[in-house]
């Protein structure tokens, strides 16, 4: 039996019955189904077509899909061929799909690879078409690019899968949400009138007082839902995480023993998938007409929108709750960084504002007190004048005042705030996403674990011998075990403690440039060399370590993939989650490795004059500035910060992407011209397949954490830090927002209630940073010494004499043999000194630690002390003052849950007395059915029973009197008519064929 053309009522691509809708390329051909996701098969030049002779003839076969309903012996004489299963060697079955091309009298066999793997997508996409779903496919045959399968949800499919994934739905019900009385009101209302041009234009945004009930979806129920449109009722994102779900768990048994399209793309049966943007996100119209695209990109994907409020819940609904947590996070994260900019500001102008009354940069400046200081190298060196590093001992004071102490109890304090904050946020996102007792999706295996599985059981099959316990071998081979991952594990250790000796020896081999640099210049004859080899040598260090610290970060990211794929992780959350933990490890050592040295190493094994540490047996450890390390800490940290951001929000974020983009381009040169050439208009699977694929949200967590660590971490070093942090954020919300929109192609919706362990890292930061806080106060700067001097040594309780004090002498005589300055232009020099607490040359104990340095360790350590358990102690005030569930949400959560109960009561008194009404009209026309059980009342069945009995409640208890029915159609109506056999007629054939 043949089908004529006539026949096939189903519509093609090509002739759509709304040219309007199909033009957007959102719909099927008919322009009445939404295109809820897309199946891509990329033709290679190399495919099995042999010519392009083949695919140009009448007699091509051509690509259908099918429901089943074509008997085994039924073709297609679509274009003057026959499409059947003779080509497969073997009948044809309900559900299946059959694809083939090439010449139907050809007889040339294709490769067996090829042939598997249309053997497998054939299978998964029969598959699909019983799970329910609508196919559709491009009517062209293609010799090459990529050919698109679409696939549409019919509302039965959607209703069937929502209940199944406890999908939370608007009810009719919806209550106000309780406004403030009193002052607290007008203070609102002032507050909104003040925040309403920083508010972003998204439509139905009036409608933020009124909230409506939701209730997990149920078929059961659907007279109580909001149900305006079917086609409307759930949003297009709901629609793609619905049928990525179904594709999910599709099974391929009887071709390979695998479960989803993930595992089917890694195998290259399907090239991606992913689901469709809501048209261009270009505005063409009024407000009223915009997609949900085309408002994200006015109003938060723009540059010219940064000083707006991110439209949080309009991000949500586009890209789901994961998406839309970082966002949020992101947002309160940038809203903090406001105040610590403002107090980091005040802090550095307090230090430019007293940088002329600092009575130690005073000393250091002054050139009668003359200070002959020791050399800064061997022989080459000279003997040279304190007051010649005046700017650097100003420099010093910007950083390193009094203020600096408080900016970092602050700063704990803040990311204490910070945190605390976000938990506030995320729990009222919570409420108000219907994210409040949601249950964790059951996650399928990844399908590199599917794999390994597949092959750990054939192995066992091929080597097991013939025992009785042959079905405990089976069992054992349901998952991996420890075992099996062990030579993972250990190259997980070694590549890892690999990677730690990598950043170490980077960070050695820009110290042994910094030492043999600092040698070379200082032999130089020119003054103006001699004289600027600190600066130099720190900057040019510093920019060297920026771009090992750049290259690395890439390597490591890579290098973090490999391991985590060696561990074979299960689930794609075990995968995220240990892949997080390793990359993080290791691009935290990257990037803080450099400043760890220069704040707590760097001059503190230099030893003394006469007995100096030596590197390779000839250079000298380097010292740090006669102003402190401080200063070159802050050079370091801001450095590198405003570098990392700069190169990696410009050339990585944005170049980088540019290019890829520029690149795919230029490989679909071809397919392009053909399509400019056929003045065909691009269809939205098109332009969305040229967009970049989306990689997950590690990277932009990644990079902002390490940016919370230099704003939190080393901050008593760099005050400005927070103030360059909140200008970069500012402007990364933009650009994220931007990549989102316009550059990737749309993610599936995923549930989240919370941003899972990147809030541990932030907690563990933020107590780490206490800590090095206080070492950073204690140990790098001066701040320590002072105090032990002002109230301990100075006569007069002041500052005057502080230079004098930590500075010891030296004997010029006991230097070493060929270590004394060569050409001495001071003069004849009996003393120099040097920065350090030691006994003077003259003392019994020359050169030994002196009892100030004793003193000023004790003082260190006690502040040390002092300071953590001050901070941990304000901290412990600042979490228990503010609570984590706003007030506000648990009176809403109690309120909604009292209506919730309310509707449900109702709604069974609504049915207990209609089915009462029913009953006793029934009883008057069958009398006899009263006199059964005289004087007793059964209880209604199953649901009903919990309500108290009716006074006419006289029936039996096995429901013998007709059943009545006063909710909406469950899915058996929707689906009991639909035929399994394939030889029902074209009636019931929902798919597209083409």
């Amino acid at each position: 039996m043949q089908i004529s053309p006539s026949e096939d009522k189903t519509p093609v691509v090509g002739s759509p019955s709304s040219p309007q809708e199909a033009a957007e390329g959102l719909y099927f051909s008919d322009g009445k189904r939404k295109v809820d996701y897309v199946l891509v098969l990329h033709q290679r030049r190399n495919s099995s077509i042999r010519s392009h002779a083949s695919a140009a003839v009448s007699h091509d076969r051509l690509s259908i899909v099918s429901n089943g309903n074509f008997p085994p012996s039924a073709g297609l004489d679509a274009a003057g061929g026959k499409i059947g299963s003779e080509s497969l060697g073997e009948p044809a079955r309900a559900g299946e799909v059959f694809m083939e091309l090439g010449d139907a009298g050809e007889k040339e066999s294709t490769e067996a690879a090829d042939h598997e793997v249309r053997l497998i997508r054939q299978e998964f996409e029969a598959s699909l078409l019983e799970a329910g779903l609508e196919l559709e496919r491009d009517k062209e045959l293609k010799t090459y690019g990529p050919s698109f399968t679409r696939l549409h949800a019919p509302w039965p499919v959607l209703c069937r899968e929502a209940e199944f994934l406890k999908i939370k739905v608007p009810t009719k019900t919806s209550y106000e949400l309780k406004e403030e009385s009193g002052f607290g009101s007008s203070m609102s209302t002032l507050w909104k009138k003040m925040n309403h041009p920083f508010q972003p234009k998204v439509p139905h945004q009036d409608q933020e007082r009124t909230k409506f009930l939701t209730h997990c979806f149920s078929r059961d129920k659907l007279h109580l839902y909001n149900i305006t449109s079917k086609d409307t009722f759930f949003d297009n994102a709901t629609r793609a995480r619905i049928v990525y779900e179904i594709l999910r768990r599709t099974v391929c048994v009887r071709t390979c023993q695998t479960i989803g399209i993930s595992t089917l793309i890694a195998k290259g049966v399907y090239d991606d998938a992913f689901p469709l943007h809501d048209g261009d996100y270009k505005v063409i119209g009024h407000l009223e007409e915009k997609s949900e695209r085309q408002v994200l990109h006015n109003e938060w994907a723009r540059y010219s929108a940064f000083y707006k409020y991110q439209p949080i819940d309009l991000v949500r609904k586009y890209f789901g709750e994961k998406i839309g947590l970082y966002f949020a996070w992101l947002g309160v994260y940038t809203q903090l960084l406001i105040p610590a900019s403002i107090v980091g500001i005040i802090v550095f102008c307090y230090g430019v504002a007293t940088v002329d009354s600092d009575v130690p940069s005073l000393e250091m400046c002054d050139e009668r007190l003359n200070f002959t200081m020791c050399p800064l190298c061997d022989g080459a060196c000279d003997f040279w004048q304190l007051s010649t590093a005046c700017g650097t001992a100003k420099a010093s004071h910007l950083f390193d005042n009094p203020a600096t102490v408080f900016f970092a109890i602050f700063m704990s304090l803040w990311a204490v705030l910070f945190l605390e904050q976000w938990k506030r946020r995320q729990i009222s996102l919570s409420f108000s996403w219907d994210l409040t007792g949601i249950e964790e999706d059951e996650e399928h295996p990844r399908p590199k674990y599917e794999t390994i599985l597949l092959q750990k059981r054939q192995r066992k099959q091929k080597t097991k011998k013939k025992k009785k316990k042959k079905k405990k071998n089976e069992a054992a081979i349901e998952k991996l075990t420890w075992k099996d991952r062990l030579p993972g594990y250990f190259i997980n250790v070694s590549s890892v403690l690999f990677m730690f000796g990598l950043t170490f020896s980077a960070v050695f081999g820009v110290i042994i440039y910094r030492i043999t640099v600092s040698a070379l210049m200082a032999m130089s004859s020119d003054p103006d060399t001699k004289s600027n080899v600190r600066v130099t040598v720190t900057a040019t260090a510093v920019i060297i370590n920026l771009v090992v610290i750049l290259i690395l970060d890439e390597i490591y990211g890579a290098v973090a993939l490999w391991l985590t794929e060696l561990e074979i992780p299960k689930t794609e959350t075990h995968f995220e989650e240990r892949l997080i933990l390793k990359a993080f490890l290791l691009k935290f050592m990257n990037a803080y490795a450099p400043i760890f040295y220069v704040a707590f190493f760097k001059g503190r094994f230099a030893g003394r004059p006469g007995s100096y540490v030596y590197v390779f047996n000839h250079y000298r450890m380097e010292e740090c500035a006669p102003g402190g390390c401080l200063i070159e800490l802050c050079i370091q940290l801001s450095i590198i910060m405003l570098g990392k951001q700069l190169i990696q929000n410009n050339i990585f974020e944005i170049g980088i992407p540019k290019l890829k983009k520029l690149v795919r381009a230029l490989k679909d040169k071809g397919t392009a011209e053909k399509e400019i050439e056929e003045e065909r208009p691009p269809k939205q699977w098109n332009l969305d397949y040229a967009l970049a694929p989306f990689d997950g949200l590690t990277p932009e967590y990644m990079e902002m954490i390490i940016q919370f660590g230099f704003v939190s971490l080393f901050v008593a070093s760099f005050p400005l830090a927070p103030l360059f942090a909140l200008l970069n954020n500012v402007i990364e919300i933009r650009l994220d927002a931007k990549k989102f929109v316009t550059e990737l192609r749309r993610p599936v919706a995923v549930r989240a209630k919370d941003i899972g362990i990147w809030y541990n890292i932030l907690s563990g930061m933020g107590k780490f940073s206490v800590i090095i806080n206080a070492f950073v106060i204690s140990f790098t700067s001066d701040f320590i010494p002072r105090l032990v001097y002002q109230y301990m040594f100075s006569q007069t309780g002041t500052m005057h004499g502080f230079i004098d004090h930590t500075l010891s002498y030296f004997n010029v005589s006991n230097f070493k043999p060929g270590t004394a300055p060569h050409n001495l232009e001071q003069g004849t020099i009996t003393f120099c000194r040097y920065k350090d607490y030691r006994e003077p040359p003259w003392s019994p104990d020359a050169y030994t630690f002196s009892k100030q340095y004793w003193c000023v360790l004790a003082a260190r350590l006690a502040f040390v002390i002092l300071f953590q358990n001050l901070v941990m102690f304000l901290s412990l005030i600042v979490a228990w003052g503010i609570p984590d569930v706003p007030k506000t949400i648990v009176e809403q959560l109690k309120r909604e849950k009292k209506l919730l109960v309310d509707v449900f009561l109702r709604e069974e008194k609504e049915k207990f007395q209609l089915i009462q009404s029913l009953f006793s009209k029934s009883a008057l026309h069958q009398p006899g059915r009263h006199e059964e059980h005289p004087g007793t009342g059964s209880q209604l069945p199953g649901r009903f029973s919990t309500l108290p009995p009716g006074p006419e409640q006289g029936l039996h208890g096995d429901w013998g009197g007709p059943r009545a029915r006063c909710r909406a159609a469950s899915f058996s109506q929707f689906s009991r008519n639909v035929p399994t056999s394939p030889k029902n007629g074209d009636e019931n054939s929902r798919h597209t064929m083409v």
